[in-house]
């Protein structure tokens, strides 16, 4: 037996349970070490290593933003914990629906962001425990509308308080100050993308790139 490796193995759990909060299992471990080798290499050294031309500031970016939105994935599942039927972003798509008096499955699909497989999964599973329900279009006998039920509304409520803690904590140690820059560039940002979701979809990314020098 390699009694270095299962030594290294046992520190690295230690390590991971200091880091974590509530119950955790090993899907969370292998995150965690996924997020502590990818945390060690930088654009600028893997650049380095394999003598490659990169964007160091633009790669930067793209780093913080791929490992940002793990770390949100982690802990909205942690600030939800006691709503199962809210599991990862399904808790977007119910508290979307309630802005409106309904939509089609497409209009919200396109309002959260996501590819329509996706979308419908989530969709279903809302379906199935009653936050949500369907009808036929009065307008479109093709299309089938989604509205929130009257338990979604119940839980919608009651999981508000859940919803704006994680919100704060998503927050993290950023001043008020810092916050607001934060919010009006990735607004900034999200504007672009939208755009890209909306009317580029066919777009290859070398057509996407043209649309930062118009």
């Amino acid at each position: 037996m390699n009694y270095d490796l299962l030594h290294s193995i046992i520190n690295s759990l230690e390590a991971f349970e200091e880091d974590s909060t509530g119950n955790v299992d090993l899907d969370d471990y292998r995150r965690w070490l996924n997020e502590k080798a990818y945390l060690k290499e930088s654009p600028k050294k893997l650049a380095k290593k394999f003598n490659l031309e990169v964007n160091e500031l633009e790669n930067e970016i793209c780093k913080q933003v791929i490992l940002l939105s793990r770390y949100a994935k982690s802990t909205i599942k942690k600030g939800l914990e006691d709503y199962p039927e809210l599991v990862n972003e399904d808790f977007t798509y119910l508290y979307r629906l309630m802005d409106y008096d309904s939509l089609t499955k497409m209009q919200l699909i396109d309002k959260n962001g996501q590819e329509k497989q996706t979308g419908l999964e989530i969709i279903k599973r809302l379906i199935k425990h009653g936050l949500i329900d369907e009808f036929q279009d009065p307008d479109d006998g093709r299309s089938r509308r989604l509205t929130v039920t009257k338990k979604g509304k119940k839980v919608f409520k009651e999981s508000m308080k859940e919803v704006t803690l994680t919100s704060k904590v998503l927050g993290g140690n950023l001043t008020v100050k810092e916050k607001e820059t934060l919010l009006n560039l990735l607004i900034k940002l999200n504007h672009f993308h939208e755009v890209v979701y909306t009317k580029h979809k066919d777009s290859t990314i070398q057509e996407i790139e043209n649309l930062l020098k118009a």
